[in-house]
């Protein structure tokens, strides 16, 4: 049997795909269901179920369901016995390593998964020179990962352990591989750039079977493709190499949640603290979100490098003490915290676990000490999407002759959803030599002169269509995305070439070529021609997918 020899082929790591939602739908009102709700908000969980997706569905667009078969990968020998098996029987092949896409393009029923969540080692390096560079780059401090590592696994080694800076993600439970080839912003990419940027060399296994190593000396159409091309679309990536950096002295995060008593005083807000990001903010020090919300609230949730906690602080007085003159005007809903840590204790498990409130630790009989997550993402976990839509705010817009029409959009879009602003990725404001790498990118150009990422999106806590009282309310769904579509099109207004970032992109864009690539998507286009002619990789709204379904198992055209 053609699956038996396959199973022989990648050393007994072939899996048969059940869902524990299959059994929930049969028992909706048992106790084994209530359970699994409770753990589809506990992200290690998840992970490690083959079944699983972060995120359970997006209203009117896909629902996460089962593959038939995985093939647990090892290496990549076992990618490639996979992917050679879809090919030559015609399969549907999904890959996924964190399983955190917003689209849907880790799972798809009837298909062939490859699950890289096994390939997870981490090696250091202090002077690593990519395969067929030597004499045209110098050996440069790098780590090397596993396709399927998450991020707080690879910020344990590199920076708790060794010291070292390395670009990843915000969200700890992110998958590695996804990330880089989707651009990658973590919480100071305003001072480090996207993670596509950091990539020295990738080994991924391409849709012929071939085992190739990609960098800027080999198969460099098919590196540069890499680095914010989109997962999932030109082969499975195995392993990647990033460059790593010195590790600042601290750390730090300032959190604030203040309300306006009118429209007017709301208003009044926004352009406050548009002033005080334009002429204190918007520079290498400050990253992720300002939040605007329906109900006149705003919210900080920003962190900073490079400044201790006394420059931070001085940084924020002006502002704290306009609040304070305004009393009548304005309510602290979150008295101001200002706080600096040791830039390796930034993200050890250890010591976050010791802090009330910031982290939420894997309650799983016999986890692991060290599988902890954000307190502040656990609402995306198990999260059934709505709608979700970004855009990306020139800077231009934060010059004193522009920041009224800004505030004024701010202030529409507000009135019909929460939205917020994440500062960290959008690169206008970084480095020079961060800017310069980032244009060596796939990633829509439009970053490089943003000042931010507007993000607007909503979603029900775990709900599965098919289980009895945990049906996604499709009716509110639909009203809460028109509210999005309806805080989006008022931030466009001002912008006059919309793009988004394509991991955070609308799944309904139409224009989606040109909203998450821009001018780079010819060139991508070619690469994919070239790598992949017979669309193996098939990924909604990923390079090439056009003339497809939107589950990528039918071409239309």
């Amino acid at each position: 049997m053609a699956w038996e020899r396959l199973d022989r082929e990648v050393g007994g790591q072939l899996i048969r795909v059940r869902s524990p939602l299959a059994a929930c739908a049969g028992a909706p009102g048992g106790e084994e269901c209530a359970d699994l709700f409770r753990k589809l908000k506990n992200p290690y969980f998840i992970g490690d179920e083959v079944a699983l997706t972060q995120t359970l569905g997006w209203t009117d667009a896909w629902v996460s369901e089962p593959s038939m078969y995985a093939v647990a990968a090892r290496n990549a020998s076992d990618v490639a016995a996979a992917v050679n098996f879809a090919r030559m029987n015609r399969l549907r092949l999904v890959v996924k390593g964190g399983g955190h896409s917003y689209h849907g393009t880790s799972n798809a029923k009837d298909s062939l998964l490859v699950w890289t969540k096994r390939m997870n080692e981490i090696v250091l390096h202090d002077a690593f020179v990519a395969v067929s560079c030597t004499g045209q780059a110098a050996p440069q401090p790098a780590v090397s990962i596993g396709a399927g590592a998450v991020w707080l696994s690879v910020y344990n080694e590199v920076s708790v352990k060794a010291g070292r800076y390395v670009q990843g993600g915000g969200c700890l439970t992110v998958g590695v591989g996804g990330l880089v080839q989707s651009g990658g912003f973590g919480s100071f990419s305003k001072n480090y750039g996207t993670a596509a940027a950091a990539l020295l060399e990738a080994e991924m296994v391409t849709a012929d079977g071939v085992t190739r190593i990609a960098n800027a000396c080999t198969n460099a159409d098919l590196f540069w493709a890499l680095k914010g091309g989109g997962g999932g679309s030109f082969g499975v990536v195995t392993r990647v190499t990033l460059g790593t950096r010195e590790l600042p002295v601290s750390f730090g995060a300032v959190n604030l949640v203040v309300g306006a008593t009118t429209d007017a005083a709301y208003r009044r807000l926004i352009a406050r603290i548009v002033e005080l990001y334009g002429q204190d903010l918007f520079n290498p020090h400050w990253g992720e979100q300002l939040v605007f919300r329906p109900d006149n609230v705003l919210a900080v949730r920003m962190v900073f490098q490079g400044l201790d906690q006394s420059q931070a602080e001085a940084v924020w007085r002006p502002f704290l003490d306009w609040l304070e003159q305004s009393s009548g005007e304005f309510r602290i809903l979150t008295p101001t915290q200002i706080v600096a840590v040791p830039a390796r204790r930034f993200w050890d498990p250890a010591f976050l676990r010791g802090l009330p409130g910031i982290v939420v630790a894997d309650d799983r009989p016999g986890a692991l000490e060290g599988n902890v997550f954000w307190a502040g993402d656990a609402s995306q976990v198990g999260q059934f999407l709505s709608g979700f839509q970004s855009l990306w705010l020139p800077a231009a817009l934060l010059k004193a002759d522009q920041q009224a029409r800004l505030c004024d959009a701010l202030y529409a879009a507000s009135r019909h959803w929460e939205l917020s602003l994440h500062v960290n990725k959008g690169l206008a404001g970084a480095p020079a030599d961060a800017i310069e790498s980032a244009r060596d990118t796939a990633t829509n150009p439009a970053v490089l002169d943003a000042f931010a990422l507007a993000i607007s999106g909503g979603a029900e806590p775990p709900s599965y269509p098919g289980i009895a009282d945990r049906e996604p309310d499709v009716a509110i769904a639909r009203e809460r995305r028109g509210a999005i579509d309806a805080a989006m099109k008022e931030l466009r207004r001002v912008v006059p070439a919309p793009a988004s970032y394509v991991s955070e992109c609308d799944y309904f864009e139409e224009a989606w070529q040109r909203a998450a690539w821009g001018p780079n998507y010819p060139r991508l286009l070619d690469v994919k021609n070239k790598y992949d002619p017979d669309r193996l990789f098939v990924v909604h709204h990923g390079v090439g997918s056009e003339g497809w379904s939107a589950d990528g198992f039918t071409r239309v055209s």
